[in-house]
């Protein structure tokens, strides 16, 4: 490559990436207010289940959910949030989160 063919390149990619990194900002959204509330007992469950999955989705996905699915319908709900969408739950907090989803919902 001649000398203004290589200053040619690096001029355009410089341009490249200064237009790239001016569009490229961080996203910021405001959430709509929570419409729901989990059933509040005295079950450790609860309050892992609050913060745990609180923290990705709406307490609607809980709360909306058929009744009387049962304990391995909310551990497969509860794998699939882990494997599937990167959940972050701690292993030990997902069997309690279970037994509170299990009697409760």
């Amino acid at each position: 490559m001649t000398r203004p063919r290589a200053i040619l390149a690096l001029a355009t990619l410089a341009a490249v990436v200064g237009v790239t990194g001016a569009l490229a900002r961080p996203a910021t959204y405001a959430l709509p207010p929570e419409t729901s509330t989990l059933k509040q007992t005295s079950d450790p469950g609860h309050a892992k289940t609050e913060t745990w999955c609180g923290t990705c989705h709406s307490r609607d996905y809980i709360t909306t959910q058929p009744r009387g699915k049962g304990k391995d319908f909310w551990a497969a709900s509860v794998n699939k949030m882990v494997t599937v969408y990167g959940a972050p739950i701690p292993e030990a907090d997902r069997p309690l989160i279970v037994e509170y989803l299990a009697a409760n919902y």
